[in-house]
């Protein structure tokens, strides 16, 4: 069965973007860039792999599904289809959908049923209320936890309630920049994996 990756940056106080929504504070430069290039190129955007001439591996991802506020970070940069060399979702209930980008309004429903098809892993993206929404169906955690403390904004679980959710840690990188790459999986992905 198909995975579920939530791969994401976040500050060191767990939060994925500022109050305002923005992201600036994340490092873009720095070792753990070479990666991020080779072990994570599917989760890059296409104008960036295009930007770097990477042509996408599709070796982890081959889905993707996104939050509103996330992609409209693409709109807002005239990019419709920020993923377009993966299957796109977006989480919303508008219907205006753009060529090349499927919108859901089950967005549980929906990974259930991407994940019961074969197919490589599907990405999550953001935002963090999606995640909240997902957090049952994620099968693993990548984080990119940056040494910077934002104080507040977007956590990286909105809305989350109830009984705390484990997962076992599978791997962690820290580089000078100093910036950690952290993964995670959910103890059954840890049992079908290994």
């Amino acid at each position: 069965m198909r995975e579920l990756t939530y791969y994401v940056a976040a500050s060191i106080d767990g939060f994925i973007a500022a109050p305002d929504g923005t992201f600036d504070a994340f490092l873009a430069e720095g070792d753990h860039m070479a990666a991020v290039v080779s072990d994570f190129a599917d989760a890059l955007p296409t104008h960036v792999l295009n930007a770097l001439g990477i042509h996408p591996p599709r070796t982890r991802f081959d889905t993707v599904i996104q939050g509103w506020n996330s992609y409209s970070v693409a709109l807002d940069a005239g990019i419709t289809n920020p993923y377009s060399h993966l299957a796109e979702y977006v989480a919303t209930h508008r219907t205006d959908e753009p060529s090349g980008v499927r919108y859901t309004s089950d967005a549980l429903a929906t990974v259930r049923a991407l994940k019961a098809k074969p197919g490589l892993g599907i990405y999550l993206c953001g935002g963090g209320s999606l995640a909240g929404s997902l957090l049952p169906e994620i099968d693993r955690l990548i984080i990119k936890s940056n040494p910077v403390v934002l104080g507040g904004g977007i956590p990286l679980f909105g809305g989350v309630t109830g009984a705390a959710t484990t997962f076992t840690p599978l791997s962690a990188a820290t580089f000078a920049s100093g910036v950690t790459i952290t993964e995670y999986v959910r103890p059954t992905a840890a049992t079908s994996a290994g």
